[in-house]
């Protein structure tokens, strides 16, 4: 039988508290096709409370790419101390805007990075538009986690960046209001292993370069999350540990594919490795790294590592270690 979702593979987290969940908070945000929708989950008490934001992947099932989905991930974030916002981006299916003409359709890769940018330059106003939330925010204390391409969106936030040499935009999206991050699953350089399929259907994916991605971020990926639509190179998923400068920690999760057991919604169709444990565990260990890097000395990072060593299901890396075990 499998175990209960909220059964990490021991991997010690705080008590959890009843959570109270408000949507949608809608932006009229200046230049966007559509309202900005966003979904906050909070903790019934407490303040100070640190915040995360929360990216969703490209996916193709309606719901799960939108506010909407995530929930098993937003769930337990909210009830372990953290304010999750949930944003809509613009290629969320919800939407239709895919098939538009409109700028950087169908990925809209730079309006996700905005996206959170505005959030952030409005976190006031969406404090005051949910109910009970008003105050009760830590804004030195700010923590960015995203999937797939939400991934992607969190590397942009962190330093990423997409060098199309016939995009005159500015490069640089990175907001050093974000403190600490999780990238799940993010894509990778474009190398000789890239797809072309993918280079001609999504071309921003062509240009990106970690080279300047400084910001701290536990990388986490499946050692079984290969898709050769994109890449046939199994490190792809993990480049931005091995070629950015600023995240100096991976978190393998073994056996995982793309979903990592189901992190995107509850029973969904697009899991092909169903594994309660698997996301209870990589929740748990979110949750513990952010923890740690949010507030410095606090050992639930140090913990959870001691708790996963000699256990099947993931393993830490960094490249200190890596560093060493060459030499």
């Amino acid at each position: 039988m499998s175990a209960p979702l909220s059964e990490a593979a021991n991997i010690p987290v705080s008590q959890a508290s009843p959570i109270l969940t408000y949507s949608p908070v809608v932006f009229d945000v200046p230049g966007r096709p559509v309202p900005l929708e966003i979904k906050v989950s909070m903790p019934e008490s407490g303040t100070d409370l640190p915040v995360i934001l929360l990216s969703h992947g490209h996916g193709q099932a309606i719901f799960l790419s939108s506010l909407d989905g995530y929930s098993p991930l937003a769930n337990f974030w909210a009830a372990h101390g953290f304010v999750v916002i949930q944003p809509t981006h613009l290629d969320s299916t919800t939407l239709g805007l895919r098939d538009t003409k409109l700028p950087d359709a169908p990925l809209f890769w730079r309006d996700r990075a905005t996206d959170m940018h505005y959030i952030l330059d409005h976190l006031g106003d969406l404090e005051a538009a949910v109910p009970g939330l008003a105050g009760r925010i830590d804004r030195d204390r700010i923590a960015a986690v995203g999937h797939s391409l939400g991934a992607e969106t969190v590397t942009l936030l962190l330093g990423m960046q997409i060098l199309d040499p016939d995009d005159a935009r500015e490069k640089d999206l990175s907001d050093p209001r974000i403190k600490a991050a999780a990238v799940i699953a993010a894509p990778g350089i474009a190398d000789e292993h890239f797809s072309k399929k993918a280079g001609d259907n999504y071309p921003s994916l062509k240009f990106i370069d970690f080279s300047n991605m400084t910001g701290r971020a536990l990388v986490v990926a499946g050692d079984k999350d290969l898709n050769v639509m994109f890449s046939d190179r199994l490190s792809y998923r993990w480049d931005a540990y091995t070629h950015a400068p600023g995240p100096s920690t991976l978190l393998t999760f073994l056996g995982a594919e793309h979903m990592f057991g189901g992190i995107d919604g509850y029973d969904t169709a697009e899991t092909t490795d169903l594994n309660p444990v698997r996301v209870a565990t990589l929740r748990a260990l979110v949750w513990a790294y952010l923890r740690s890097q949010l507030y410095p000395g606090d050992p639930a990072w140090a913990d959870a590592v001691e708790a996963l060593e000699g256990d099947a299901i993931a393993k830490v890396e960094s490249k200190k270690t890596l560093a060493t075990s060459k030499a």
